[in-house]
């Protein structure tokens, strides 16, 4: 697949502890992702963080935190991010949700 030189960059920025029909949110994301043949998508977990209710999600207190941060990243073509944006409306219940311009420099994927 070749990206253009331009394509959108989509952050979804959510709770580990999010779920969906009994799966974390971020897995549920990424199945939706590939199902819709987007480009590629990446979650990164946080170590340190906080939301809209301005509480620590934290890594380093004694007790684990069941909901540290979370960043879902997708870069595509705006027609195909676009086709996401329905289902994330209806997943994300609790978060933030980015959309920016990138310019692709670089996107290779060996078939063989």
């Amino acid at each position: 697949m070749k990206l253009p030189d331009e394509g959108i960059l989509l952050r979804i920025f959510i709770g580990e502890g999010d779920m969906y029909h009994g799966k974390p949110l971020y897995e549920t994301i990424v199945m939706k992702a590939r199902e819709l043949n987007i480009a590629g998508a990446t979650v990164t977990r946080g170590i340190l963080g906080y939301g809209a209710d301005s509480r620590i999600h934290s890594s380093k207190f004694l007790r684990i935190s069941e909901d540290l941060p979370v960043i879902i990243e997708i870069v595509d073509h705006e027609e195909r991010i676009h086709k996401l944006i329905p289902f994330l409306n209806e997943t994300v219940k609790d978060g933030l949700i980015t959309q920016e311009k990138v310019s692709v420099l670089f996107y290779n994927h060996n078939s063989g």
